[in-house]
């Protein structure tokens, strides 16, 4: 099996479209807030502004952020290269957590009585992750699609 081939290649059971769903409908709104300055967020210019200027993220970083967490999350809906979308929230999870969350323990502030937001959140969305890039994108995903159709005559990928 080749590598482009296993990385489409999924399990026929439920428990893909499950794992899409979840991590999809939870961080995609993330990334409209950042992108589309939808659901109360800052839009674009507001997010790299406060990733570049507060956080000191450098510009690539702060991009690829916003990228993983809307166009990202739609193609993790949508089961297209799960795998690999599943792999750039599982870094983008850790990330956080080492450079913002780790500090503040494991519990989210849900009171206001820390002095920032624990990891929680982002262990639940790393073990999605992680779910979904050992399980694939399952049935009902366009990878499923791709990888059961015959290649085209002429085809060099056999």
């Amino acid at each position: 099996m080749s590598v482009a081939s296993s990385l489409v290649t999924a399990r026929p059971d439920w428990t893909g479209p499950i794992l899409r769903l979840a991590l999809g409908i939870v961080m995609w709104p993330h990334g409209a807030q950042k992108l589309l300055d939808w659901f109360g967020g800052h839009g674009f210019a507001g997010t790299m502004q406060f990733f570049t200027g507060t956080v000191h993220l450098p510009w690539l970083l702060g991009f690829l952020v916003i990228v993983i967490e809307f166009f990202g999350a739609l193609c993790i809906l949508v089961g297209w290269a799960s795998r690999l979308w599943a792999a750039a929230f599982a870094g983008l999870a850790l990330g956080i957590v080492f450079t913002s969350r780790l500090q503040h323990g494991f519990f989210m502030n849900w009171f206001g009585n820390q002095k920032g937001e624990g990891y929680e959140y982002f262990l639940l969305m790393l073990g999605l992750a992680g779910a979904l890039l050992i399980n694939g994108g399952g049935r009902y995903s366009v990878d499923a699609a791709l990888h059961s159709r015959p290649p085209a005559p002429g085809s060099t990928f056999a």
